[in-house]
């Protein structure tokens, strides 16, 4: 258990926390949730020491140990993996060098061979002999080879470090476990398997995640942060969602009997409790949700920007024909006679076991980079609008938001007026449009290149990991205006939910080829066995 007592923080110009306090208990797994800039990730560096706060203090159990999922990907680059997971429990790490050293030691003494034993004996305490096989079980579960398990993290791909870091944060079974964003980075079977370790996983979790998906699958409690406090709610993120949408709707019908709100509250709550899994931490919280009362759902502050897509025209017959597309980058195959044809109602998901793959392929679609070899012919009444991963050459320029987003309006839409409406809608308001463009963050920055996709009025959006660096909210608002777009979309993206609620179609890209798999969801993509193993080999 973890108490947060009195917290505050302030800085010379905003309070970030105001006298937070709450109790984090075993069993339980806490979404902390936001909008960007609230603080999420500074509460877990507090929670962590890493930050003091101005006020208030941060207790643990008796004898009990936290851990962090690092951020730094290169603090252990002379370390080998093995010895970095085990590190996520710094006594047992502490107890095996001393050890070891001592037995190394030429000149044994008397001395030396009672601190060895006292050190076995703590050795023995904590698990030690176990720990290794602990870690290859870690490091398998989240698909790093044996092979690579003694190796230097110097030699590990960027990729592969998160997953050992992630495996040293649950190295040990810590007593709190603090996860920030555990799932960027992660590969399909990766996330998969940290899913269930989550699940059942019997101390305490505080997770930060924009994976609506994930916080569905693990979370037990929401803890909203929001004007500096932070408020508990029992469910998931949906039910979050959902049953603060439903206080503001109750908020406003004052005159509306108390027994039919009770009732209306009733049935929502019957409906997510017999969604309940088999797991027992849904099980857990279904009797937790049957205990709710009116009074224990408030409405939620949080702003949502307006996302909608309108095409100017319909596409006709044909869409998108793809032919023995190759590329070569820096002497290595990216993409190797790729064939593929689109249709005009496909909303497509692009997968690839690494992100440069279908940023290249979007790249080459949208003319960006020449092809080795093959073809790409768009229908002749498409348009297309594209939102690229990195879209920072987009804004390297001292324009304001206002200005910059003039520059992509039609003459009907060269109005200020009209400007500051669009961009209120998508949470620029007042003074904000005047901010330069080359100072945004991630997130604004997603936020105007949607804006200029939705001027375009383009019947095809192509997206390259849309829902990165976007707040939960926005990343909502996005989905839903997708699922109401009338035009193709073709995407890539990390997040199950977003591929899930969108895609009709998958096609999994790689050097080697695709596996195409049309009509169908992507659940039902990931359960296919015979599919699964077409992948593998892809990837092999």
């Amino acid at each position: 258990m973890i108490t947060v007592s009195d917290i505050s923080l302030h800085f010379s110009d905003r309070k970030l926390f105001d006298d937070v306090n709450i109790k984090f208990t075993p069993g339980n797994c806490y979404g902390l949730i936001g909008a960007n800039g609230a603080g999420k990730s500074t509460f877990l560096k507090i929670l962590s020491g890493e930050i003091q706060p101005s006020t208030g203090n941060i207790t643990l159990g008796p004898d009990e140990r936290l851990a962090v999922l690092k951020q730094n990907h290169f603090d252990y680059e002379e370390f080998s993996v093995m010895e970095t997971v085990i590190m996520g429990h710094q006594r047992l790490y502490e107890v095996m060098k001393e050890k070891d050293a001592i037995y190394m030691k030429p000149d044994f003494s008397d001395e030396d061979g009672i601190r060895a034993a006292e050190l076995e004996g703590e050795f023995a305490e904590l698990d030690g002999w176990e720990a290794e096989p602990q870690a290859a079980m870690l490091l398998q579960g989240l698909n790093l080879p044996e092979e690579l398990h003694h190796v230097l993290m110097s030699e590990l791909t960027a990729g592969q470090k998160v997953k050992v870091l992630l495996a040293q944060a649950l190295f040990g079974k810590p007593d709190v476990l603090l996860l920030d964003e555990p799932t960027n980075g992660l590969d399909i079977q990766s996330i998969a398997w940290l899913e269930e370790f989550l699940i059942n996983f019997e101390n305490t979790v505080i997770v930060v995640s924009h994976d609506r998906h994930f916080l569905n699958k693990v979370c037990t409690h929401m803890a909203d942060l929001d004007f500096g406090k932070i408020q508990l709610y029992v469910g998931n993120y949906d039910f979050w969602l959902e049953s603060s949408q439903l206080a503001l709707k109750l908020q406003s019908q004052q005159n509306a009997k108390k027994e039919e709100q009770i009732k209306e509250l009733q049935d929502f709550i019957a409906r997510f409790s017999a969604n309940a899994s088999k797991s027992k931490q849904a099980t857990s919280r279904k009797k937790m949700l049957d205990k709710i009362t009116l009074d224990d759902i408030k409405p939620s502050s949080r702003r949502y920007p307006f996302v909608g897509f309108k095409p100017e025209r319909e596409i006709g017959n044909d869409l998108l024909q793809v032919d023995d597309l190759s590329v070569t980058i820096d002497g290595k195959k990216i993409l190797d006679k790729v064939t593929f044809t689109l249709n005009k109602d496909d909303k497509v998901a692009f997968l690839a076991d690494n992100d440069i793959t279908t940023t290249t392929l979007f790249k080459v679609l949208m003319g960006e980079i020449t092809p080795d070899s093959g073809t790409v012919r768009w229908g002749v009444t498409t348009s297309q609008s594209y939102l690229p991963k990195d879209p920072s050459a987009e804004f390297a320029n001292d324009l304001t938001i206002l200005d910059w987003l003039r520059q992509y309006a039609n003459k009907e839409e060269d109005d200020n007026t009209f400007l500051r409406s669009f961009l209120g809608r998508m949470l620029f308001s007042g003074d904000e449009v005047m901010k330069k463009v080359n100072v945004l963050s991630g997130g604004e920055k997603v936020r105007c290149m949607l804006s200029k996709n939705m001027l375009s009025k383009a019947n095809v959006l192509v997206l390259d990991d849309p829902t990165n660096h976007l707040d939960l909210e926005s990343i909502t608002a996005l989905n839903d205006g997708l699922m109401a777009f009338t035009g193709s979309l073709l995407f890539a993206s990390h997040d199950h939910q977003f591929i899930q609620t969108l895609a009709n179609r998958i096609i999994t890209v790689s050097a080697n080829g695709i596996v195409d798999r049309a009509d169908t969801t992507y659940d039902e993509f990931l359960e296919n066995e015979d599919v699964q193993k077409r992948v593998a080999a892809l990837y092999a």
